[in-house]
């Protein structure tokens, strides 16, 4: 985002003098400024001017564009969500409150996030508890998946989803191998045999069922269902090359993480050797030179990597190298039933963490139009502006028995950003009436009058009347 919108950064100034054990004195003779001018900086009585900051990445070994993000926005967003649980129904958490507890207190924030976590994973178990007792038939066992998976999210999103070791080593292999776009299957199945004695044959649908990709330990090959596509059959040798060479190196990344569960482990590898796979079958440099050659459009994206639209929308939120960035991107997929089932939060963008998406963003238009690109501007609540892109994902076949899952997905930038993309020339960008409103998640939407709400939002009182029927499905107090 524009660092404009961001130009309060006296919490991070703070925090990363006390990390670097200077006093106010050291870190303003080093900015060439005040001791009591820095001290208004830091309590945000003065905003961070451009040539400061500037002068601030010149002092200090800062990333000027990570540094100038507003990462208080997203953990207001977060501890907005945690404030909208009927637990709290009694407070009255005003906005300001909450804005000044993620700009002053992050850590805190964090704790206060995970805490909840915890509570809501507890209450979770004692449900299934309870369910089991009264039922064994219906629960096997009390662990939960969200959980471990969240777990992971979060850990993605404190690494912008980049991961550098991966990109090196992928570009490093594209090399070794020798590989070429326009034969790679065959490229990486021959790297696969020769450097790891490991074979690749496609098998019928008859034998592989459901599964899409197994290694068989006894006989070294792996075995793809002819059932994938060519983009899918790629990808599935190339997260088989990340697992069999890079073990090494996806182990450290997990205990890097360091989460708290097997489960969490052990999705997180399979995450970043996907991650691997993605930077192999579209190498940083080239895909990020096409990307902007084609201002991000993602069917010619699609087609010029021989990749998934899914694989391409989830390769433009890892376009975050120092000194070689691309637009940045968040990603979501969802079900019909906008249950959410990958997300990776990007150019300031907040997903609810506990909840379903929006009925009216865009990427729920999708499944009434599957395979046709779908745009939006859409605004938030806090007035921030997004363009969206949103289509349907590519079905791996299944036969005429075969019963498919029905998933969208979306990617989306700053609406700042939408100038470098191709699908922001048709719109008026200026005109704020042309973008929709959306929000987080009815719980922590203040937008009072959508007919389309189906929980009542944090802090505010129902008014029911019985006599008076409206389109909205709530009437709701103002205070």
């Amino acid at each position: 985002m524009p660092v404009e919108k961001k130009a309060m950064l006296g919490h991070k100034v703070r925090r990363y003098r006390q990390e670097q054990n200077l006093s106010q004195t050291e870190m303003a003779e080093m900015l060439e400024i005040s001791p009591s001018y820095l001290n208004l900086i830091e309590h945000n009585q003065r905003p961070m001017t451009v040539p400061l900051l500037f002068r601030l990445g010149q002092a200090f070994p800062i990333d000027l564009r990570e540094f100038a993000e507003d990462e208080s926005a997203a953990l207001a967003a977060g501890l907005r969500e945690v404030f909208s649980d009927p637990l709290f129904e009694g407070l009255k958490v005003r906005e300001q409150e909450i804005r000044e507890v993620a700009e002053v207190s992050p850590t805190a924030t964090q704790a206060v996030m995970s805490l909840y976590k915890a509570y809501a994973e507890m209450r979770e178990d004692t449900q299934a508890l309870v369910e089991r007792l009264a039922d064994p038939s219906k629960m096997q066992g009390l662990d939960t998946q969200a959980f471990p998976l969240e777990e992971v999210r979060d850990f993605q999103q404190s690494q912008s989803n980049h991961f550098p070791e991966l990109e090196n080593a992928a570009e490093e292999l594209w090399q070794d191998a020798g590989l070429d776009g326009n034969d790679l299957f065959q490229g990486l199945a021959r790297h696969l045999q020769t450097v790891h004695d490991i074979g690749a044959k496609i098998m019928p649908v008859d034998i592989m069922g459901e599964t899409l990709r197994r290694y068989d330990f006894h006989r070294r090959r792996v075995l793809l269902s002819e059932m994938l596509p060519p983009s899918g059959r790629n990808f599935q040798l190339a997260v088989q090359l990340a697992l069999s060479g890079q073990g090494e190196l996806l182990d450290r990344l997990v205990a890097k993480a360091d989460l708290s569960s097997p489960d969490a482990k052990k999705l997180c590898r399979i995450g970043l050797a996907g991650y691997f796979a993605g930077a192999l079958l579209m190498p940083y440099d080239s895909f990020l030179a096409s990307a902007k050659e084609l201002r991000y459009d993602l069917e010619i994206l699609q087609n010029r990597f021989g990749v998934s639209f899914e694989q391409v929308c989830h390769r433009l939120t890892t376009l975050q190298r120092s000194g070689s960035r691309g637009v940045p991107f968040f990603f979501i997929r969802v079900d019909n039933a906008g249950n959410i089932s990958k997300r990776l939060s990007g150019a300031g963008f907040h997903f609810a963490r506990f909840g379903g998406t929006c009925p009216r963003w865009v990427i729920h238009d999708a499944f009434g139009a599957p395979g046709t690109v779908h745009t939006q501007q859409a605004r938030m609540p806090d007035g921030s502006a997004f363009l969206t892109i949103a289509r349907t994902v590519d079905p791996v076949l299944a036969g005429h028995r075969g019963r498919q899952p029905r998933l969208a997905v979306a990617v989306g930038c700053d609406i700042g950003q939408a100038k470098n993309l191709v699908y922001g020339e048709a719109m008026d960008l200026k005109n704020k009436q042309s973008a929709t409103d959306v929000g987080v998640s009815c719980r922590v939407c203040e937008r009072l009058d959508c007919g389309q709400r189906a929980h009542p939002p944090l802090n505010h009182r129902l008014r029911l009347d019985e006599n008076v029927r409206r389109i909205a499905p709530f009437a709701i107090s103002p205070s």
